[in-house]
C-alpha cells in the first residue's frame, strides 16, 4: 500500500515536470521584473520602485532601502503601465495620453528614448533579457514591440480591440492581453506575432486592465467587473471579480470568475483594479479601488477553489497598483489619491513605510471630488456595490448600453461635457449637482451630500449647496479631449471632402453639430435647453423620455462605439446609414458610398486641434 502510494506521488510529481517542461515553465521561477503590466514595479534586485503618477504626469523612483522618493521625472500626459526592462535599472513607461513609450534610466533620471506609437500606450512589459519592451495600445487594439536599446519600433501585431493588460509567460515564447470592455484574454506566439489561443468571458464581463501569470503554474489571474447592462439598482448591476484561466493549450482548458463581492462573508467590495502574485507564486493579492481594500489571500494548487482567503486590510484612497518585492517579504500598494505608496510586510500584513510619490497637482477642491466619484462608500453609495467610476472609470465609458428606466441609455464620455451641457441624452440634468438624485436613488442609495431636501433636477440650482456636491462637479466637468490619431498629421484628403460635406447645406450635419465641440448644446437655463427628434427613439420600445434628444458632441468618435443613445449603431457608417433612412439625421440617404466613406473619415480625425482654444477665443462659456 505505501508503496503504491510513493509510486502514485512520483508519477504525479513527474506528470507535473512533464507539464511544465513542454509548456517551457520552471518548477522554480526567479524572480523578474516587468513581467505583468501594472502602473508599478520594482526592480529585478530589489533596490527600486517605480510609480506612475497619471494626474501629475511624473515616474517617481523610489529607494526602497530608505523608503524614500529620490527623484520624480516628467514623461508625459496621464502616464499608466510601467516596467523596469530585464535586470536592469531602466524604465519603459506608457504616456497614454501622449501617445509615446518612454524610456529613463531611473538612477539618474535621464531620458533615455522616446518612442512614438499610434494612439493610447497602456500596459508595458519587458522580456527577461531586457532586449525588447512590449505594449498594448488600448485604441485602436495593437501591441507594439520596441528595442529597449535603440528605443525603435521593430513589430507592431494587431490583436484585438481595446487592449490594456499585458504579460509575458515564464518561457518568454508568448504575451497574453486583456480587451478592455470585453476582457476576452489572447495569447500572441512571439515567434510568429499570431494570435495561437483565446479565452472568451461571459457578455456581462467588462473592464479588464491588467493580467499577471503564475511563476510556475500554468494560470492566469486577472480582474475585471461583471456589468449587468438590465439592472438598475446598485447591488445588481456591478460585481466584482477575479478570474483564473488555465493556460494549457487544448480542450479542457478552463476559465473561471471567482466573485470578490462575497468572498470574505458579506463584505462587498468595488472595483478590482489589480492583482499581484508573489515570486513564488504562493501568495495572491488584490486591491479595490471604489471600498479602498485589499485581499491577501494564499494560491490554492486545486483547480477548483484557486485562491484562499488570508486577510483583508483596509487601504488609503483609489488603491490603483499593487506589487511584491522578489524576496517576497514586502508587498506594496500605491494609493492613487493619497499620492503614496505604503508597504507592508507580507508575513504579519503590518505597515513598514508610507511613502509620498508626488504632490497633490490638482488642487484640493478637484481631488476631494475625484475622491468621492471613486468612492463606492458613504455618503455616495449605501451598499459598496457601485461607483460613479464602475461605468465611467477615469471620465471614460464603458463601452455598455445600459437598459436604464427611461430606456436604452449608451454610456458617454465625460470629455468636454463643461462645454455642452445639459447632460444625459435626454438632456434632463443642466448641472452635474442634479445627480445628487442618483446618489440617493435607487443605484448608489447613498446618505447624499446635500444637507437637506435636494431641489428637482432642471429647477433651481443644487450648486452652492454643498462643497463637496460642488466638488464633484468640479471634477466631473474637468475632463478634456486628446486629439484623434487619425489626424496626427493633418486631415487627410478624403478627410477634408468629408469635412466639406459635413458642413454643407447639402447634408445640413453641421446645424445641429456645430461650433468647436460639434455639439448645439450649451451651459444655459433650462428653458433654453435644446433637444431634437433624429428618428431614432422608436428604435427602443422601453423608451420613456423620446423621440427628442440632446446633441452630442462629435468629438472622439473614433473610439468611442457602439452610437446613439441605444447603441445600436455599430459603426459610424451604420449611423449615417442604417439608422438614417429618412434622412432625420441630417441629409445623407442620397451620398454615394465614397461620399460616406468620406464623412466617416472626417469624424474619426475630430478633434484634429484643441476645441477649448477655439471655444475661448469664440467668448463661449463653459461650467466650472
Amino acid at each position: 500500500m505505501i508503496l503504491t502510494i510513493l509510486k502514485s506521488a512520483r508519477c504525479w510529481l513527474f506528470r507535473r515536470r512533464w507539464l511544465a517542461c513542454c509548456l517551457g515553465l520552471s518548477m522554480v521561477s526567479p524572480a523578474s521584473a516587468g513581467s505583468s503590466n501594472s502602473l508599478m514595479d520594482v526592480s529585478a534586485d530589489g533596490r527600486l520602485l517605480a510609480c506612475s503618477n497619471r494626474d501629475s504626469g511624473t515616474l517617481t523612483i523610489v529607494d526602497l532601502r530608505s523608503h524614500h522618493a529620490v527623484r520624480e521625472v516628467p514623461v508625459g500626459a496621464k502616464p499608466e503601465g510601467v516596467s523596469f526592462i530585464g535586470d536592469s535599472h531602466r524604465v519603459a513607461v506608457a504616456a497614454y495620453a501622449e501617445d509615446a513609450v518612454v524610456l529613463i534610466d531611473a538612477d539618474s533620471g535621464a531620458l533615455l528614448h522616446r518612442t512614438a506609437v499610434f494612439d493610447e500606450p497602456y500596459g508595458v512589459v519587458s522580456d527577461r533579457a531586457g532586449k525588447r519592451v512590449y505594449v498594448t495600445l488600448d485604441y485602436p487594439g495593437r501591441v507594439v514591440e520596441i528595442d529597449a536599446a535603440s528605443g525603435k519600433l521593430v513589430r507592431e501585431l494587431q490583436v484585438g480591440r481595446f487592449l490594456r493588460g499585458i504579460a509575458i509567460t515564464p518561457d518568454q515564447r508568448r504575451l497574453l492581453v486583456t480587451e478592455y470592455y470585453t476582457t476576452r484574454i489572447q495569447s500572441i506566439d512571439l515567434a510568429t506575432g499570431e494570435v495561437n489561443d483565446q479565452w472568451t468571458g461571459a457578455r456581462t464581463d467588462n473592464l479588464s486592465r491588467q493580467i499577471v501569470v503564475h511563476p510556475n503554474r500554468p494560470k492566469a489571474y486577472f480582474p475585471h467587473l461583471r456589468s449587468r447592462v438590465k439592472a438598475v439598482h446598485g447591488e445588481g448591476s456591478i460585481f466584482p471579480y477575479l478570474s483564473v484561466v488555465d493556460t494549457v493549450p487544448g480542450p479542457e482548458r478552463r476559465r473561471k470568475r471567482i466573485p470578490m463581492d462575497a468572498f470574505l462573508g458579506n463584505l462587498v467590495t468595488s472595483n478590482p483594479w489589480e492583482v499581484a502574485l508573489s515570486h513564488d507564486g504562493r501568495q495572491v493579492y488584490i486591491v479595490f479601488s471604489g471600498t479602498n481594500d485589499l485581499f491577501a489571500c494564499r494560491e490554492l494548487d486545486d483547480n477548483y477553489r484557486e485562491i484562499e482567503f488570508r486577510k483583508h486590510l483596509q487601504l488609503g484612497h483609489n488603491p490603483r497598483a499593487v506589487r511584491v518585492s522578489p524576496d517576497n517579504k514586502t508587498v506594496y500598494v500605491y494609493n492613487a489619491l493619497d499620492f503614496n505608496v505604503v508597504a507592508y510586510d507580507t508575513e504579519k500584513l503590518e505597515v513598514v513605510a508610507t511613502i509620498p510619490v508626488c504632490e497633490n497637482p490638482l488642487g484640493e477642491q478637484i481631488l476631494e471630488g475625484k475622491v468621492l466619484f471613486y468612492s463606492a462608500l458613504q455618503p455616495m453609495v449605501g451598499r459598496r456595490w457601485i461607483s460613479c467610476s464602475s461605468c465611467h472609470p477615469d471620465g471614460d465609458a464603458d463601452g455598455r448600453t445600459w437598459h436604464n428606466p427611461e430606456g436604452l441609455r449608451n454610456t458617454q464620455s465625460f470629455a468636454g461635457m463643461a462645454w455642452t451641457h445639459p447632460i444625459h441624452w435626454s438632456a434632463d440634468r443642466d448641472e452635474v449637482q442634479d445627480f445628487e438624485h442618483t446618489i440617493r436613488g435607487k443605484l448608489m442609495q447613498g446618505r447624499g451630500l446635500i444637507s437637506g431636501e435636494v431641489r428637482p433636477q432642471l429647477g433651481e440650482p443644487n450648486s452652492g449647496l454643498s462643497a463637496s456636491l460642488d466638488a464633484l462637479a468640479a471634477y466631473s466637468n474637468s475632463h478634456k479631449f486628446t486629439l484623434s490619431p487619425y489626424a496626427s498629421g493633418g486631415l487627410n484628403a478624403a478627410a477634408r471632402r468629408g469635412q466639406a460635406l459635413f458642413a454643407s447645406r447639402e447634408t445640413n450635419c453641421a446645424s445641429c453639430h456645430s461650433g468647436p465641440f460639434y455639439s448645439d448644446s450649451r451651459p444655459r437655463q433650462p428653458k433654453a435647453i435644446v433637444r431634437h427628434d433624429v428618428g431614432t427613439g422608436k428604435d427602443d420600445e422601453t423608451e420613456k423620455m423620446g423621440p427628442e434628444y440632446d446633441t452630442p458632441t462629435l468629438l472622439g468618435l473614433y473610439r468611442t462605439a457602439p452610437y446613439l443613445h441605444h447603441g445600436r449603431a455599430v459603426s459610424l457608417r451604420d449611423v449615417l446609414t442604417t439608422f438614417n433612412r429618412d434622412d432625420h439625421h441630417g441629409r445623407t440617404s442620397h451620398l454615394t458610398g465614397r461620399q460616406i466613406d468620406d464623412v466617416v473619415e472626417f469624424l474619426k480625425a475630430l478633434p484634429y486641434q484643441d476645441p477649448e482654444i477655439e471655444a475661448s477665443q469664440l467668448g463661449l462659456e463653459k461650467v466650472r
